[in-house]
């Protein structure tokens, strides 16, 4: 188990700009952490770092292996890394979208390999960092219309255990936090009800409960949560048929 949250530090946050990741650099700045901002969005990353008391924005598409290593270079040591990168088009198989797919596993798994060969290494030569990775309960098990988005973060969550196992008796701590549905502009393309719809902001409360926790992962919201990972032992079939 991680150790919880302590006060200040110095945090990169990566997928900044608007969703959770933004709600999330909002909350960790009202506990004092100084922040490195990070998404593609230039305007958007100014306009909320203006509005933080200690925000850099630094602006970076994590699908370019360059623009990933000289951000990398930029901000130097920190004491935590989030990576809140949630690219999300949704796409059924029967209505193929080959750019959008392969978009989204760039943005989402891709990425957070390159964000994590800019930033961890340094983090295990000091023998101390936290690393979250934002995963979804889509990334649990198979479900429609979720091509490149669940497979994506199916990934993310896998990379985390294989961080788990390597990084034991480093000092580096990870940790996995699988939200349900937030409201944002990416969710709104969805034509369907979404249960437990949460906003950015209750979104990073919880983020922010686990990260104090300090178990390695959590999912919510609860009961929502209890279908996905129970999901995981039922027929495939039928946890399909269930959506």
């Amino acid at each position: 188990m991680a150790e919880g949250l302590s006060a200040g530090g110095r945090w990169w946050i990566v997928g900044a700009s608007e969703g959770l990741g933004r709600a999330l650099a909002t909350a960790m700045a009202a506990e004092g952490r100084e922040l490195v901002l990070s998404a593609r969005n230039a305007d958007r990353l100014a306009d909320l770092a203006a509005t933080l008391p200690r925000a850099t924005a630094l602006p970076m598409d994590v699908s370019d292996d360059t623009a990933v290593s000289a951000a990398g270079m930029q901000v130097g040591a920190v004491d935590g890394l989030i990576y809140s990168v949630g690219l999300y088009e949704p796409m059924a198989a029967t209505a193929w979208n080959g750019p959008a797919a392969l978009a989204m596993a760039e943005a989402n798994f891709m990425g957070a390999l390159r964000v994590l060969g800019a930033a961890l290494p340094a983090m295990i030569a000091r023998g101390q960092g936290r690393v979250v990775l934002i995963g979804s309960l889509a990334g649990f098990r198979g479900l429609p219309g979720a091509i490149g988005y669940g497979a994506s973060k199916a990934a993310l969550m896998h990379l985390a255990e294989n961080l788990r196992a390597d990084l034991r008796g480093t000092g580096v701590s990870v940790q996995i936090i699988n939200p349900g549905f937030i409201d944002t502009r990416l969710t709104r393309k969805n034509d369907f009800r979404m249960p437990f719809l949460m906003s950015p902001e209750a979104a990073a409360a919880a983020v922010m409960r686990a990260m104090r926790g300090g178990r390695f992962s959590t999912s919510f919201p609860v009961p929502f949560a209890w279908l996905f990972q129970a999901g995981r032992y039922l027929p495939l079939g039928l946890f399909q048929r269930l959506f």
